[in-house]
């Protein structure tokens, strides 16, 4: 099956080769490949594999997918009911969600990695790290206290960009964080939610913002989650009555 994932990318002569696998977590595997610079404008390029949904592990799916709704009512009662061909279009729709995400955001300046080409299965994105390295996450990173203030700075820019585009992580934490050369990129957005019509969208954004705090505090970075959370969804909620120029927190 997963060969049947490279093949697709193979084929549409987007990568050339797939090296080796970088890391396999609970939705996905992600492999470093080859890329083909005339097609992609990349010589790296991350693929990454989402499991079959017999596989997947990701916990309280429906906490994400609040205030969704699937029109065709023989589709929608499918995807409650959880039966394969249920779990199979939820599947489809966890890989449509993190490539309109990877779109969305990249377009408006965020630090997440730019989006090539999809799959059914799978999302074929810029690479970060170079050929021996791939970027290591941010749990496993030691800045110094300098050099964490302007990880976390980095860090809030980018949550607070999202929320002007309608858009809260929803899942993030020093794992899906990366650092290269003093830059932080923010990945895995599949679960990301619309906090116009997510019901939970406002305690996302705290627990996002809890967990990077809390892994900034071990290197000095003293910040209340809490108020930056009620800072943020208040400039979010008054954002069309404030100028671009002037928004920003950090």
């Amino acid at each position: 099956m997963q060969d049947n994932a490279f093949e697709h990318f193979l084929d549409e002569g987007l990568i050339t080769k797939v090296i080796r696998p970088i890391k396999s977590g609970k939705e996905a595997s992600v492999h470093l490949c080859r890329a083909n610079p005339s097609t992609t404008g990349e010589t790296l390029a991350a693929l990454k594999v989402f499991h079959p949904p017999d596989r997947r592990a990701f916990r309280d799916e429906g906490l994400y997918r609040d205030g969704e709704f699937i029109k065709e009512r023989r589709i929608r009662v499918a995807v409650e009911k959880k039966t394969t061909f249920g779990k199979e279009v939820a599947a489809a729709i966890w890989v449509d969600r993190e490539w309109e995400m990877l779109g969305t955001l990249f377009e408006a300046g965020a630090d997440v990695p730019r989006p090539l080409m999809r799959s059914d299965r799978a999302l074929l994105m810029t690479y970060i790290g170079d050929e021996d390295d791939a970027a290591p996450q941010l749990r496993s990173y030691r800045p110094d206290p300098d050099e964490a203030g302007e990880l976390f700075r980095q860090v809030l820019r980018n949550v607070e960009l999202f929320l002007y585009r309608n858009v809260i992580h929803g899942d993030l934490s020093a794992y899906n964080i990366l650092v290269w050369e003093g830059q932080a990129t923010l990945i895995d957005l599949p679960q990301a939610v619309d906090p116009r019509k997510n019901r939970h969208a406002r305690g996302l954004l705290e627990r996002d913002l809890f967990r990077v705090c809390e892994h900034f505090e071990r290197f000095g970075v003293q910040r209340s989650a809490g108020q930056l959370t009620a800072d943020m969804w208040t400039a979010w909620q008054f954002a069309d009555l404030v100028p671009e120029e002037l928004r920003g927190l950090v």
